[in-house]
């Protein structure tokens, strides 16, 4: 028999990447419905108060959160409603921008302005961009688009080669536009290219020889 929705969240089953210690309660924070899954998302009083420090449990959390004193992407959270019958496009982060260029389509990256909200610029999802694998066993690694399989009732795959000729394939849902001749983003170190055990292994000799 039904119960519901769940409304808890068991600190033994939250994501690592909030960094939450096992002997501190029984219960974790849990996110509510946005633009973001439940394992990908961070909350906002793990953010505060375990991440910035700003606050010593959730009450005082919940007390910055009220005074409206944050902002994301520059800007205050609040419900917005609409009318319907106007064109808008969704982005992966669930921003509703109204009247687009009818020439972008799904999977295509665009730069949007955060001040006014408005599209400045689009890339397209094709072949000979770049790109970065946002999920799978690929996830973190960038190259460029080298061709597309679409497979019939089920998932469509992509190609990508990256900076030292290395490729690997990923679904498409995986894979997030980030630039066309340069990437729009600035990347970690090491340029989104993953290295085998054996090829850190003679990096690391490499430079432990050059030291001496």
């Amino acid at each position: 028999m039904g119960r519901g929705p769940k409304k808890h969240q068991k600190r033994l089953s939250a994501p690592n990447h909030w960094l939450l210690d096992k002997l501190s309660g029984a219960y974790a924070p849990r996110p509510s419905a946005g633009p973001h899954k439940l394992r990908d998302c961070m909350p906002l009083i793990v953010f505060i108060r375990n991440r910035l420090k700003y606050a010593l449990n959730s009450r005082e959390t919940k007390a910055i959160v009220m005074q409206r004193l944050i902002k994301v992407d520059g800007k205050v959270k609040r419900v917005q409603l609409g009318k319907g019958g106007i064109p808008f496009l969704v982005t992966h982060d669930a921003r509703t921008i109204r009247y687009p260029d009818p020439s972008i389509k799904v999977n295509d990256t665009v730069k949007i302005d955060l001040a006014t909200g408005k599209i400045t610029d689009f890339i397209k999802f094709d072949t000979g961009v770049i790109a970065m694998a946002t999920g799978g066993r690929n996830m973190g690694r960038v190259g460029v688009i080298t061709h597309r399989e679409r497979h019939d009732g089920g998932f469509n795959i992509v190609h990508i080669k990256d900076a030292i000729d290395n490729s690997f394939a990923t679904r498409e849902s995986n894979v997030f536009v980030i630039g066309a001749e340069k990437p729009w983003i600035s990347l970690p170190k090491g340029k989104g290219v993953k290295l085998s055990i054996a090829e850190e292994r003679d990096r690391r000799r490499a430079h432990a020889i050059a030291g001496n």
